[in-house]
């Protein structure tokens, strides 16, 4: 059984996430005059995305939504390197990305948990492949298994878990490895809607406790105000950068918050914006 109180280095590590810059004018993330294209017949060219520019900053939470076919996850997916842009660049704590790498971490609208190994095993899969020390990588496993409330669950294997516990085991193996910056596409996607809202409340207290710098892409107006700082809404065909929305809400928040004037406000912005791309 893990011992999952966390030391005071685990807490430590977890406060300070981000801190080294916060207040700052430097950038976690920075997309600089992105462009992505694919050949279609000849020498015509299908544009995916154009001209794509846009910050997130230390300790930030910034969702992107769009209709389906506006690019976003391939948008991502250039910013977690599994992808190349045709034009631009794409730069993490002011490196280029040239590939995927453990300054970003990746949390999936599919359940990308191994199917053979324990809940332990898989938030250490990371951690083994940087050859942390056995010590500290226990210490951390069961630091962030208390951190998203999945203890005593550290020997089940995946298949014993709702789709719910499986996302909260992903999105642990993802902070566990303390990337500069946590891409997530739609990771609630496939979830009820009874589900879904207690992962975002879980997802809001998480990000209240570690300040982790987060880039998320969905489709669910309410899940981007709810658990963002900024909103940028993307036109399609191609893909930009069409409007950027500030969420002025308290850092606090819990689901009730949803019924709020000022959220409705903003979802309205939102909503208006996507029904003028749309025709």
């Amino acid at each position: 059984m893990l011992d999952a109180r966390p030391t005071h280095s685990s807490r430590e590590m977890i406060a300070h996430t981000g801190d080294e810059l916060s207040g700052s004018e430097h950038p976690k993330l920075e997309v600089r005059e992105l462009f992505k294209s694919y050949p279609i017949q000849g020498k015509k060219q299908l544009m995916v995305l154009q001209d794509i520019n846009f910050k997130l900053y230390p300790r930030e939470f910034v969702c992107l939504v769009g209709s389906s076919g506006c690019g976003k996850s391939t948008l991502l997916n250039i910013v977690a390197g599994l992808v190349s842009p045709s034009a631009g660049q794409v730069l993490v704590d002011g490196r280029a990305v040239k590939g995927p790498g453990s300054d970003r971490g990746m949390v999936f609208q599919g359940y990308t948990l191994y199917p053979w190994l324990t809940v332990s095993q898989n938030v250490a899969f990371g951690l083994q492949l940087r050859k942390m020390p056995k010590a500290e990588q226990r210490e951390r496993i069961a630091y962030f298994l208390n951190v998203v409330g999945l203890t005593q669950f550290a020997n089940s294997f995946p298949k014993q878990l709702s789709g719910g516990m499986k996302q909260r085991v992903a999105i642990a193996r993802a902070i566990a490895n303390e990337p500069a910056v946590l891409l997530m596409d739609e990771p609630f996607g496939a979830l009820d809607a009874q589900t879904k809202e207690q992962m975002q409340q879980f997802l809001m207290e998480l990000w209240e406790k570690t300040h982790t710098t987060v880039l998320m892409i969905t489709h669910d107006v309410e899940e981007a105000i709810f658990l963002s700082q900024r909103v940028y809404v993307m036109s399609s065909r191609p893909g930009r950068m069409k409007m950027e929305i500030s969420v002025n809400l308290p850092e606090h928040r819990d689901l009730e918050m949803k019924l709020s004037s000022e959220f409705l406000e903003i979802k309205r912005e939102i909503v208006h914006a996507l029904r003028d791309d749309a025709h």
